[in-house]
């Protein structure tokens, strides 16, 4: 049972790293081969083909619901129902959106953003809106989240804006409060909202709403990697079902009824629990897979079933993954069954069965050392304090908190002086156990960064951590160690002396780059950023430099005040500080004790000579013509940075330093808007590659199909985020990361402009 749920699991992920879906000849090849295998009774081999099938049936289903990229940037009146709980921050209402009537053949389900509106919008309403839809995309960057990727696993087919020109968004009604379990969950949500300090924390742990949850918490959470019991999980669910076990079997047994055992009974009360708990948390990925991985040993109890605890996992692996292939693209599966499988690896057929103190040890202890390879592969962080938080948090949240939360919910209907009583007490536990948690994440080690370790590494790691948890009677378990160090030893590939190594990070409509020298980082703006705890230096630059294992950047320069720019920049000083911060804003970046950048400026890192070229002190004075010019010569490239210069600027460079201008590599001012890259700028530079920071289909219409012309006259390489994703630049070549990592669900780049994915520099 084991081989073949891996086989079927084998056969899924070979389609998950797939670029372009198989073509119908291809499929039936398939076909005719798993035809020879039953016949030749590779019954493995048969269930590979198998799962390879289902998967590409499953992702071809999907993709059908996606806009045509023909309706892209069109209006469309539709009617439908607010899927679930919207999530609001001070500039945009967004919710998922199914569709009920349209004028045009829609996806079913949409992605919505309202911005600056007063309406309070909520689960189980209908509503008539116009809306502007697009395709999804998303950014992509190295070692970050696959947004694009996330939609697609949600069954998103399109996302949009509500415009409020023209025929204005008409609320039609609202579903009854017993119709559906959205509607539950947002009558829950409005009782809760104003409870106590931690009403955030206990609509996580009640409903999986964590929009309550500030940016500062996440961190802490992160950082004491407790975060796992912020959101309704595995974990979750199997707490209380066991609970409920736990309860029902007691009970029953007490009255002595026989019609059936106290066991069945007991499973069917878990499932129902599990089964009302996903709900109440909307159904969410997680929570269904963690529903399907209860019911199959439950349902084993109840037919009176002998089974071995890795049967009953491998069972519902096949289970899990035949309701949903895509699940191996979510984190949470790989970790969660991960983390059951250890549990079973420490505890199932051991002598000597430790107490219930014990064997909390133990498990905490497996899995802290059993999930940290996974844990540098996707996050490249590991806490260190990770199993002292943990062996507090989690019976305090799984066995106290969340049962009480859930019956204090209960009460709010059928007696509200205890349920405030309830949630006075469970704020007040929240608070001590908040307090505990960051004090931990303020501790020196608290946290690791490190670099993602290569696949090599970890299948070195899995033997060694085996080894490591293998039971006492085996001989030099210490050895396990050894497995572990090329995991542990592994560094980024850095430049030679004299070299440099440019990102260009897909922000969207921003400007984000990190430029490494052979020992020194610099980081030239932080992208935008969107709402209180929502920024793209929070989003994209920390995850990148923690996947680089930088944690101090030598300088920081912020071209100029624009929000696109600047607005990551916080949270990433706050977590990865810098040596020097450079800015034409002083003001605007005052705790971090920044300096002002003048035309003139210069220093020399590994060989590699940084020059700033403007502003200078008669430079013009808009906000944009005022962006920290850099120039960076190395040995083999030269590149300029020019923030969001327009023409007057570029007037100013021609005339105070037009021999610093010319450069192989141009970052096109002003994202290529039409009041930059004039021609005797363009001529002056003579650049053999322009990069474009631009969003895809953003609202400024950047770049200026006038400014892409004047490019293509130029007759350089040109690449834009929007189409390209991250573009990464070395001495010997470009790297498009759309074209490396791509994959089916992938919006596929336009023709031209370089779309090939790597250009030879030489």
């Amino acid at each position: 049972m084991i081989l073949t749920a891996l086989a079927f699991l084998a056969g899924i992920l070979s389609v998950q790293h797939l670029s372009e879906l198989p073509d119908k000849w291809c499929l039936l090849a398939s076909v005719g081969m798993s035809g020879l295998l039953v016949w030749r009774r590779y019954w493995r081999g048969f269930v590979v083909i198998l799962g390879f099938l289902w998967a590409v049936v499953f992702a071809e289903i999907r993709l059908a619901e996606r806009l045509p990229e023909a309706l892209a940037g069109e209006d469309v009146r539709v009617s439908g129902v607010v899927a679930d709980l919207p999530e609001r921050n001070e500039r945009r209402t967004r919710f998922d959106f199914v569709v009920k009537e349209s004028e045009l053949a829609l996806p079913s389900k949409l992605r919505i953003n309202w911005y600056k509106t007063e309406e309070n919008v909520q689960a189980g309403q209908h509503w008539a809106f116009t809306l502007r839809l697009k395709p999804p995309h998303g950014s992509l960057n190295p070692n970050g989240f696959d947004y694009e990727g996330w939609l697609f696993t949600e069954g998103i087919g399109a996302t949009g804006n509500v415009q409020i020109k023209g025929q204005a968004p008409e609320l039609l009604g609202s579903d009854p409060a017993w119709a559906s379990i959205p509607v539950w969950r947002q009558a829950i949500s409005d009782r809760l909202a104003a409870k106590n300090k931690s009403a955030g924390l206990l609509k996580a742990l009640t409903i999986g709403d964590g929009s309550g949850i500030s940016q500062s918490q996440w961190d802490v959470f992160r950082r004491t990697g407790t975060t796992h019991l912020m959101v309704i999980s595995g974990s979750h669910i199997a707490l209380v079902a066991g609970l409920f076990y736990w309860l029902a079997r007691k009970f029953w047994a007490r009255l002595g009824w026989l019609i059936w055992s106290p066991q069945t009974v007991a499973a069917l009360f878990a499932m129902l629990a599990g089964l009302l708990y996903a709900g109440l948390a909307g159904f969410s990925v997680p929570a269904q897979r963690a529903v399907i991985m209860l019911a199959v040993p439950m349902t084993a109890v109840i037919l009176q079933r002998n089974t071995r605890p890795y049967h009953v996992l491998a069972l519902a692996l096949i289970a899990v993954l035949v309701y949903d292939p895509l699940a191996v693209l979510a984190v949470g599966f790989w970790l969660s069954f991960l983390a059951v499988a250890l549990i079973i690896y420490v505890l199932a057929g051991r002598l000597g069965r430790p107490g219930w103190i014990g064997e909390a040890v133990k498990i905490n202890a497996a899995t802290s050392l059993g999930l940290a390879p996974l844990l540098l592969l996707f996050f490249q962080q590991v806490s260190l304090c990770a199993p002292l938080a943990n062996f507090i948090a989690v019976p305090v949240i799984g066995i106290l908190v969340t049962p009480l939360a859930l019956l204090a919910v209960l009460l709010l209907w059928l007696w509200q002086p205890l349920a405030d009583a309830l949630f006075w007490l469970l704020d007040w536990i929240l608070q001590i156990l908040y307090a505990v948690l960051e004090y931990m994440a303020t501790l020196p080690t608290a946290n690791l960064n490190h670099p993602a370790p290569p696949l090599w590494a970890l299948a070195f790691a899995v033997p060694g951590i085996l080894l490591l948890l293998a039971p006492k009677g085996i001989p030099a378990r210490w050895a396990g160690l050894a497995f572990l160090l090329p995991m542990v030893f592994v560094e980024s590939e850095k430049p030679a002396t004299g070299d440099i190594k440019l990102t260009m990070l897909d922000v969207g409509q921003g400007l984000a780059l990190v430029v490494q020298t052979a020992n020194h980082w610099l980081v030239y703006d932080t992208g935008a950023k969107f709402s209180t705890g929502s920024d793209q230096g929070q989003h994209v630059l920390l995850p990148f430099l923690r996947s680089q294992g930088v944690s101090q950047l030598d300088q920081l320069i912020i071209s100029h005040g624009d929000n696109d720019h600047i607005g990551g920049a916080a949270s990433l000083l706050n977590e990865i500080p810098a040596n020097k911060v450079l800015t034409s804003v002083p003001d605007a970046l005052e705790p971090y004790a920044p300096e002002k950048c003048r035309a003139g400026q210069q220093w020399t890192w590994d060989a590699v000579r940084f020059t700033i070229l403007s502003p200078g002190l008669n430079s013009p004075e808009s906000d944009n013509d005022l962006s920290c010019v850099l120039k960076i010569d190395a040995a083999q490239i030269s590149v300029l940075l020019t923030g969001d210069i327009e023409a007057g600027g570029e007037a100013w460079l021609l005339a105070n330093q037009p021999e610093q201008l010319k450069a192989d590599i141009l970052v096109s001012p002003h994202h290529g808007s039409h009041s930059s890259s004039t021609a005797e700028f363009l001529a002056a530079v003579k650049p053999r590659t322009i990069l474009i920071s631009a969003g895809y289909r953003n609202s400024y219409g950047h770049p200026h199909p006038d400014i892409m012309a004047r490019y293509r006259q130029s007759q350089a390489n040109i690449y834009n985020t929007a189409n390209s994703g991250a573009i990464s630049i070395s001495a010997k070549a470009i790297y498009n990361q759309r074209a490396l990592e791509a994959r089916y669900w992938h919006s596929k780049q336009p023709s031209g402009d370089n779309d090939g994915g790597i250009y030879s520099n030489r």
